[in-house]
Parts: structure tokens; sequence; C-alpha cells
């Protein structure tokens, strides 16, 4: 069973918070995405190995297998690629938490294509077509994909600093991080 895109944003969504239960209708509706896609999703992540269903119908991150694909291997699976400068939503080293951490030159930053967006700047392929919409609706899942942005496509010092708080985000109590609860 082949991973999909769609996977890891309701993988990086559901590790973006406290371990809480939650209907796939609930998970879809925050994702816009179907309750049948979610199922589909969490079916491919536990045959994956990214997650793991100790009971019908619960299901959860398999937080070290998660930090391992999206550090290793997500680049590779799923490249991101640059596009022309549009309005849109921050991304990778233009959103938090690394904006705060490097110097940036207004403009340069990239961005997820979007109507409501708040900058400008070369446009990037979203890990799925509904996450900047998703982002909007939660900063906790927009820190884990600007993160997961910058391991895609930053140079090294921004995909060894992306790498780093990536790891306190989804292994808080291993690394000493801390997450911020929707």
């Amino acid at each position: 069973m082949e991973l999909k895109p769609q996977d890891l944003l309701v993988l990086l969504k559901v590790a973006a918070h406290p371990p809480q239960r939650c209907t796939y209708a609930a998970l879809g509706a925050a994702l816009a995405m179907s309750a049948s896609e979610v199922h589909a999703c969490v079916r491919r992540a536990v045959a994956s190995g990214l997650a793991v269903a100790p009971a019908r119908g619960e299901w959860s991150p398999v937080r070290s297998s998660l930090l391992e694909f999206v550090l290793h291997g997500v680049r590779y699976v799923w490249p991101a690629t640059q596009g022309p400068v549009k309005r849109g939503v921050p991304t990778a080293f233009g959103a938090e938490p690394l904006v705060s951490l490097l110097t940036v030159a207004p403009g340069e930053a990239p961005v997820w294509a979007h109507t409501t967006g708040s900058a400008k700047g070369p446009t990037l392929t979203p890990i799925y077509r509904t996450a900047p919409h998703a982002a909007l609706l939660d900063p906790a899942l927009h820190r884990l994909l600007a993160l997961l942005d910058a391991l895609r496509t930053g140079r090294a010092r921004e995909r060894t600093l992306a790498a780093k708080l990536m790891e306190a985000e989804l292994m808080p109590f291993e690394s000493g991080g801390t997450s911020a609860p929707q």
C-alpha cells in the first residue's frame, strides 16, 4: 500500500496536538477532506508503520517513525517545487518557528499560493492541496507544515535548524521541546 501526501497531512495534524480521540469526520472537516479519505489515510499510515491502531477506531502516529520519515524521506518522496511570486500563506523559513530565528529579506520567503494570504513571495507547492487552508485554522499544524517545507526545500542551515525544531515538536518529552496545543 503506497503512502500519499495527504497521509502525512493527517499524521501531522494529529501529532500537532496532545493525544485526543477525534472522529474521521471531525478530522476530515479540519483538513478539508472527506471522512472516507481520512480513513484511507490512516489505513495507509498503519500499513506503513507510521501509525498504530491498537483497537478498532483508535489510532495514533508512531512519533519516532514519523520523525525519521519527515527528516530523511519526505524531500525525496514528495519534493516541493518553487513557482512564481504570488500572495499567499508564509511557509518554510517565512513562518514560525523559523522566521524569528533567521534573517530573511522581504519577498524572499516562500508562500503557499492562497487568496487570503498575508505575504508575498515565491510560491511553494504544499504537501497536499488543502494544507494551506488547514494551516490557517490551526497554528500548531502550520508550524509543523512550515518546518516540513523547510526540510523539503531549504538550504543546509535551514534544514539543520528545521530538523532540530521538528524533533522538539514531534518528540516533546524525549528532546525537551514543547508543543503548542490548539
